[in-house]
């Protein structure tokens, strides 16, 4: 699900202002720098604003997506070719580039990973892997899955490799008791603003999911793609009743709606044993 140049994935989104942005020579193709490195201005995507800026310490937990092949070749938001086979990611507010380690907390995986692209344009995402990451965290086949994204400084052989489109050293699995905790802090994020433990009586909790109050049928938001033709595929996959609904270039994939929370419970246990871990309740209206 990519952000390349802000246009590929946004509905109705804004390239951000990026000084002295060079069109990549067909001879410098797979030769990048990490200079200059660029911030740019405060940029939309789908009504929302992002101001980029150059955080040292940024350490988040949330879902990771990726994108490939059918932008192979594209620039990036900093300049150069998106190579789907590179590790590399798009993010919203980081410094092109940058380097984060992604590590996927249900298994505790950790990969060091080069950003050099803007998105994800879903907000439900907080980092987009390219095919190659995505294959290297493991969640090619499923997708999405959640990740802690901590931004590192690492030596300049590592750099070198992943400027080269290869892959740096392995990095040791992160710990269960860290990632126990870094799992309930993105419980914690899906839990509806005023949440309390005692106010079980007026919320339900759907596949580990807290579903807030209020009207409307239950919908399960299974994921989001920039192709059309892989999220039709996944949904086909999935099957009972799995829908694509589009908004400019980001496809979702849907179920429901559903009446109630058992109908509801069943379509998020389809959706995960079809690959797809990251499905959602959300409520229609």
């Amino acid at each position: 699900m990519s952000m390349l140049l802000l246009s590929a994935c946004a509905s109705g989104g804004s390239a951000p202002p990026l000084a002295d942005v060079p069109s990549p020579r067909p001879d410098m193709a797979g030769m990048v720098s990490d200079t200059p490195v660029r911030l740019g201005g405060t940029y939309s995507i789908g009504g929302r604003s992002y101001t980029p800026v150059d955080q040292i310490d940024y350490d988040e937990v949330g879902y990771a997506s990726w994108y490939g092949a059918e932008l192979a070749g594209e620039p990036t938001a900093n300049g150069e070719r998106f190579s789907p086979s590179a590790i590399s990611a798009a993010h919203r507010t980081l410094p092109l580039p940058s380097y984060v380690e992604v590590t996927r907390l249900d298994t505790g995986r950790t990969i060091l990973v080069r950003v050099n692209d803007r998105g994800p344009a879903d907000p439900n995402r907080l980092i987009d892997l390219s095919t190659g990451a995505a294959e290297a965290l493991g969640i090619a086949e499923s997708g999405m899955a959640q990740v802690r994204v901590r931004r590192v400084n690492p030596v300049e052989a590592e750099k070198a490799a992943l400027r080269s489109g290869q892959s740096a050293s392995a990095r040791p699995d992160m710990p269960e008791g860290l990632l126990e905790i870094l799992r309930e802090r993105v419980e914690r994020m899906a839990r509806p603003a005023g949440y309390r433990a005692s106010a079980a009586a007026s919320t339900a909790t759907v596949a580990g999911v807290t579903i807030p109050p209020g009207t409307g049928a239950l919908m399960v938001q299974v994921a989001a793609f920039s192709s059309r033709a892989r999220a039709e595929e996944v949904a086909r996959r999935i099957g009972n009743g799995a829908n694509v609904v589009s908004s400019g270039n980001l496809h979702r994939v849907r179920m429901g709606p559903f009446a109630d929370e058992a109908a509801a419970r069943v379509a998020i246990a389809q959706a995960r044993a079809a690959g797809q871990p990251g499905a959602v309740i959300q409520r229609g209206q």
